[in-house]
């Protein structure tokens, strides 16, 4: 499963995050993986696509980062798995 995950940085402050991942890594699960990721232009918000066979395997992640950052997190597909019907809704 595809997530969407929100990190809003406490404070507005993003160097305490660079610092953490400089010296220790994305810190993910085994069974997550890192797709891709976008910051604000601010430096107040990154937004992050992982990939994970459930939202329960993300909590480890987010435990290692929540003093540092407030996690939303949203499952998501992709526009082609969305419009091929893995997700049709019948009117």
């Amino acid at each position: 499963m595809l997530f969407l995950v929100i990190e809003r940085f406490k404070g507005g402050d993003a160097r305490p995050i660079g610092e953490r991942f400089a010296r220790e890594g994305r810190m993910l699960p085994e069974d997550v993986r890192y797709v891709e990721s976008w910051v604000e232009t601010d430096g107040s918000k990154c937004f992050q696509l992982v990939e994970a066979p459930n939202r329960e395997a993300l909590n480890p992640w987010t435990e290692r980062w929540a003093d540092l950052v407030d996690f939303e997190i949203t499952p998501v597909l992709t526009s082609a798995e969305f419009w091929s019907g893995v997700h049709s809704r019948e009117d």
